[in-house]
């Protein structure tokens, strides 16, 4: 039987550094959370600085080390009762939308649905014009391409998943779920 009660939440970062910071900002506000990242993901918390402030928060970390995505197992044991990704790049959107489940933040996507657990993600590229921060405090301009924005609609009709488009959104949605409903934006 399950232990409802020390389950915690998994949160897994792809390599975006589109509202990243806030990301963190929103998963450091939270206990129990378990923190998932990608080779990418990895990658990018150093580039953009944040190393420190994720180590800083006492959060487990989970880096992509395995071939075989080894902590997936602990949606098997019941260990979770949500998963958040967020920021989730196209890539990561575009794997999940078509079932791939060839890395760390797919596997974890794929066993949350294969277990029933539910799945919040922060999609990053969800208008056809975007500013988003860039390494060393510099803000571009991103244009995502059609086919990124209809993986979120397709990603948007997956049960048991909520795809949110704003840090607002996401963190009322975590909010929502923490008090036990799945949310839709």
């Amino acid at each position: 039987m399950i232990d409802k009660k020390s389950q915690r939440l998994a949160w897994a970062i792809t390599g975006s550094g589109h509202y990243l910071r806030e990301s963190i900002a929103i998963l450091n506000t939270l206990e129990n959370v378990d923190v998932f990242l990608s080779r990418a993901g990895a990658e990018i918390i150093q580039q953009y600085g944040f190393h420190q402030e994720l180590n800083a928060a006492g959060h487990r970390i989970y880096q992509d080390k395995t071939a075989s995505s080894v902590p997936v197992e602990l949606f098997y044991q019941g260990k979770y009762h949500g998963l958040v990704i967020a920021p989730a790049t196209s890539n990561t959107i575009a794997k999940m939308a078509y079932g791939f489940s060839d890395s760390l933040v797919t596997n974890l996507f794929a066993q949350a649905g294969k277990t029933r657990v539910p799945s919040i993600v922060f999609a990053c590229d969800t208008a056809p014009e975007l500013e988003s921060e860039a390494p060393r405090d510099n803000v571009v301009k991103v244009y995502p391409r059609k086919i990124d924005l209809d993986n979120i609609t397709k990603l948007k009709s997956f049960e048991m998943t909520s795809v949110v488009e704003s840090m607002d959104s996401l963190s009322k949605c975590i909010q929502q779920h923490l008090q036990q409903t799945l949310c839709t934006d």
